[in-house]
């Protein structure tokens, strides 16, 4: 029974989490509004998510800043080969491709996980999560808007890349959890992908904007929030989440991220609820439903 309530917390926290990345075009289109790119979007808002969970750490567990030497590749692989790199080729997607295709390619990423789990972990794939799988991934198309247009080969490649490199956080994250706390592994993480975002970025021309933005303290102000609802409290509500859901599964619950994103649309900016997305966010809600009601059989 505990292990039932600690699976039902932890299915709780990626939804949590996939509800605040949801809100992730309200302040990526403030900050464009600005002038910024989208690769200094995302090193402000992975430099800012560091200063944020370093002072986490600090104050909940300052032995935290100790990992061993050998663990290095494993969070070089987390900050590079996760989260910078998805982003990264998210963004490139979305300049060469329609967002919808986009979005789409981002999220095969639970194709990925489950593939690498079953490889890495050895997870067994049941029918149920397979299920989940077709229902979450159809779901994201229909949110998405089922579009092929302006789709080339390199195009292709790093919007697949873009659904590998969001997968491997699920993967990687569930390894480092293993010797390492929750805060620990974010911090790091962050603080990996930010040291790498600032070689894209174009800091001076950055720093540029920001001396001068009209109103520099709401900019400031913006972008602290930006970091802490967008990056900070979702990835630490994620990890803390993997401690108690399989990855797989997981990455299939987060799949709640379009849906929140098209609702906040439709609220936030009159976007019109076509019934194709209706219809996604239904099946991608279905799909969390069928994975979730496993845990009451179980228990």
């Amino acid at each position: 029974m505990e292990k039932n309530n600690k699976d039902a917390v932890g299915s709780i926290l990626i939804i949590l989490a996939g509800c605040f990345w949801g809100s992730m075009g309200i302040f990526v289109r403030r900050l464009a509004s600005y002038g910024f790119g989208s690769i200094q979007i995302v090193s402000i808002r992975v430099t800012l998510a560091a200063v944020l969970f370093a002072l986490v750490l600090l104050i909940k567990d300052r032995a935290g800043f100790k990992i061993l030497l050998r663990d290095l590749p494993l969070f070089l692989g987390l900050g590079f080969g996760s989260i910078l790199f998805f982003t990264v080729c998210y963004f490139t997607a979305i300049t060469m491709m329609p967002l919808s295709t986009a979005a789409i390619l981002l999220y095969t990423s639970p194709v990925w996980i489950m593939l690498m789990s079953v490889l890495f972990f050895h997870e067994k794939l049941d029918r149920r999560k397979l299920m989940a799988l077709v229902l979450a991934f159809a779901g994201c198309m229909l949110v998405s808007g089922i579009s092929g247009g302006g789709l080339t080969p390199i195009g292709l490649s790093v919007g697949l890349g873009s659904g590998i490199g969001y997968g491997l956080y699920s993967i990687l994250g569930t390894i480092a959890l293993r010797r390492y706390s929750p805060y620990t592994v974010t911090t790091y993480t962050f603080i990996f992908a930010a040291a790498g975002s600032w070689i894209i970025c174009r800091p001076a021309d950055m720093f540029d904007k920001f001396s001068d933005a009209a109103d520099p303290g709401f900019l400031t102000a913006l972008c602290c929030l930006t970091a802490l609802i967008t990056a900070v409290i979702p990835f630490l509500a994620y990890t803390c989440g993997l401690q108690s859901v399989e990855a797989s599964k997981a990455g299939i619950i987060a799949t709640i991220e379009p849906m929140v994103a098209t609702l906040i649309g439709m609220l936030v900016f009159s976007e019109p609820l076509t019934l194709m997305s209706g219809s996604g966010i239904l099946l991608i809600l279905s799909a969390v439903i069928i994975l979730n009601l496993k845990q009451g059989k179980q228990g």
